[in-house]
């Protein structure tokens, strides 16, 4: 908006507020003109005027649609927010109008099913600022109303207000007083905001906007309504004062862009009844950073220090989850290996471990960081919906799998053990580091209870935090080695190295080989069945150049029987996949596809909406599916009437999933919630499931009571 259009709108809405005034200190007697009001179980609408009549040579005149509302039932802003419509109003049917402006009344904010929405309560006048064609001459007000009410359910109204005015020049005290009250409350913009400089910044993901004021008048308690557009959808704003509350500053999460309405931010900040403002903030590359406040430095440090101990706990759990299998088969691989070694030996060779799980932590931290620095989304886990990192982890599990049946020996080259040994050095660490590393790699596609909790604020946090947390978690993963160097003793419980050795790593071997074969499907999931038959080609490919021993000739003729039939395997694959077209949700469950808007439509129908963010690679989401999700009674509660279970496949990258979870503080699966009547903002159930808190989940959601607070308002 230009400075002479913000000037202009100031001063009209100045004039209109000195005329209403005016006319409420007038002694002679009126009779008060309205429209016939349209009434429902939700609200009563009707149009109401300042003046009962239209005095000579008047050009313009105040009126208002007059909303009251049923308890329990709100209606909407301008710029209704992620779900639900502003009212509409079509003046066409009017006589002597020329034209007719709509003000809006600052909103307040509710939260409905986790979703931020702006609007009014209780009752609420729409100022209107009606130019005539002839100046002082009867006027015919004739609006069609498009209104959507909400509460429990919502309900669209469309209906007709009509209005006439004849010619005279008395006042309505009661509406020009009501009508004044909410025009009082239309955001000022221009030179009357008090706002001395307003920047702001959005990544170039288009997933966070960052803001700052400085006012020459302190806010208090203030909220920020952002607007980029209709369709664009936002998050619940962390706002931040500094400079004695003269700064503001705010992040406000982007859920959802429609790129075909988006422009550029408007920003209405309120801070209590009394003070509202409108503005167009100056677009910069860089957000802004912060306040910061030497008091709040003491309650953060204890926060990041209860936040690490709950990482370190998740870390610890960690070793003990539905995906130990190839990381506890790395480690007792490990042990084996320890098995004749000193303890000096066993010391630096689990201190090597647990610094392999130290490294990748450290790498993933610097990794994570920098990808959100340049706005990409990040989460816990996400490296498996990478085709190439899980074509190499294929790769060298099966180099693992095969170098425990005895297919060939990874050693270092003759020459380097023989310099480590005469140096007093001990070879072999660099397989144990490596243990380490490759542990901690396959245990990031599960998460543990606490852990979602500490990597949310890790990444939602700055540099610092996403290390301490990092730091914590990497301990507690790492606990089992750091131990044994503590006490190499521990070694010795094992039974003494002997036949037994060579039937433990078969079956280590094989437990390697079967996360292989786990990984291929994910690998098919992700990028198609050619890249998983690639895989296994190059696989083969690999072990022929690294089997030392000479091959039978049933092993040679099983390799070339594979490679021949590969590409008749990818061919029918690729064929198939053609064929079936788009996936959709399937099994014993009624999936419904992903759809975070009707998550709010089918709750406001008084249904359940039941959400699990899953994913082919997440082994937890595997264990809560098959132990819990179709088991009885949670399987025939999911596939009841009135229950809507709604299925987000994350096993490929998915922007919407992504902010599905930052909008609950998630960056990590698995993710359930239930939404319904009895529960519109979601019960967020825990990473590991059980029936009954399943159970009793669903049966609050459905409970709904009458009450003012079932969509909750954040004064």
């Amino acid at each position: 908006m230009t400075m002479f259009t913000s000037l202009m709108t100031g001063a009209r809405h100045i004039g209109l507020l000195l005329i209403l005034g005016l006319g409420m200190l007038a002694t002679s007697p009126a009779i008060a003109v309205t429209s016939e009001a349209y009434s429902s179980t939700s609200v009563t609408a009707k149009l109401i005027s300042a003046q009962d009549g239209v005095p000579s040579g008047t050009e313009t005149l105040s009126a208002g649609l007059d909303l009251t509302l049923a308890e329990g039932w709100k209606a909407y802003w301008r710029s209704p927010g992620e779900v639900g419509s502003p009212p509409e109003v079509d003046w066409s049917g009017s006589s002597n109008v020329a034209n007719v402006e709509m003000l809006w009344p600052a909103p307040e904010r509710f939260t409905a099913f986790g979703i931020e929405n702006f609007g009014y309560h209780d009752s609420v006048v729409l100022p209107l600022q009606i130019t005539l064609q002839q100046p002082g001459e009867p006027v015919d007000l004739v609006g069609t109303v498009k209104l959507l009410t909400c509460s429990e359910v919502c309900v669209p109204h469309t209906f007709e207000l009509a209005l006439s005015l004849p010619p005279g020049s008395d006042i309505d005290t009661a509406s020009a007083s009501r009508i004044s009250t909410f025009l009082s409350r239309v955001p000022s913009e221009g030179n009357n905001t008090g706002i001395e400089a307003a920047v702001a910044s959005i990544d170039a993901k288009q997933t966070a906007l960052t803001l700052e004021l400085l006012s020459a008048k302190a806010f208090v308690s203030p909220d920020v309504f952002v607007e980029l557009g209709a369709g664009t959808a936002l998050g619940k704003p962390d706002i931040r004062l500094g400079d004695g509350g003269r700064r503001l500053w705010a992040r406000i999460p982007i859920l959802t862009v429609n790129e075909q309405t988006y422009n550029d931010p408007v920003l209405t900040v309120t801070d209590g009844p009394e003070r509202a403002l409108t503005l167009s903030p100056q677009l910069m590359s860089d957000p802004p950073e912060p306040p910061f406040r030497l008091e709040q430095l003491v309650p953060g440090l204890n926060k990041l220090a209860w936040i690490a101990m709950i990482a370190f706990l998740g870390g610890l759990i960690l070793n003990v989850m539905p995906c130990v299998l190839p990381v506890l088969s790395i480690k007792l691989s490990s042990a084996i290996k320890a098995q004749g070694r000193g303890s000096r030996s066993v010391r630096i060779g689990f201190l090597a471990a647990a610094a392999g799980v130290m490294s990748f932590m450290w790498a993933l931290a610097a990794i994570l960081y920098v990808l959100q620095l340049f706005g990409v989304s990040v989460g816990w886990g996400l490296q498996f919906q990478n085709p190439a990192f899980l074509a190499l982890m294929v790769l060298v599990l099966v180099i693992f799998s095969a170098n425990l049946f005895g297919l060939f020996e990874l050693a270092l080259p003759s020459a380097l053990q023989t310099r480590l040994s005469n140096a007093g050095g001990t070879p072999g660490h660099g397989a144990d580091f490596a243990t380490g590393f490759f542990g901690a790699v396959m245990a990031t596609p599960c998460s543990a209870p606490f852990l979602g909790t500490a990597i949310a604020f890790a990444l939602a946090g700055r540099g610092v935090d996403i290390m301490i947390v990092f730091t914590a978690l990497g301990l507690g993963l790492a606990l089992p080695y750091l131990l044994v160097a503590l006490m190499p003793g521990l070694v010795s419980v094992l039974p003494k190295p002997g036949r037994w050795m060579v039937g433990l790593k078969l079956v280590l071997g094989g437990l390697l080989l079967g996360t292989s074969i786990w990984l291929l499907w994910v690998l098919t999931s992700v990028a198609g069945p050619l890249s998983m038959i690639v895989v296994v080609g190059l696989s083969l490919l690999l072990l022929l150049v690294l089997i030392q021993r000479p091959w039978s000739p049933s092993l040679r003729g099983l390799t070339v029987i594979v490679l021949a039939v590969l590409p008749m395997v990818s061919a029918e694959l690729l064929a198939r996949q053609a064929l079936a077209g788009p996936e959709t949700p399937g099994g014993r469950i009624n999936w419904v596809a992903f759809d975070r808007g009707g998550i709010a439509r089918r709750v406001s129908q008084g249904e359940v909406v039941f959400v699990d963010v899953t994913a082919d690679w997440c082994l937890t989401c595997k264990a809560n599916k098959a132990l819990v999700l179709e088991r009885e009674p949670v399987l025939a509660a999911l596939n009841s009437d009135g229950v809507t279970a709604m299925q987000a496949d994350w096993t490929r990258p998915d922007e919407r999933i992504s902010r599905f979870l930052e909008a609950n503080n998630r960056y990590g699966i698995p993710f359930n919630a239930v939404y319904g009547p009895g529960a519109p903002n979601g019960i967020i159930l825990s990473e590991i499931l059980s029936s009954q808190d399943v159970m009793m989940a669903l049966e609050t959601a459905r409970i709904s009571e009458v009450r003012s607070s079932n969509l909750e308002f954040e004064k």
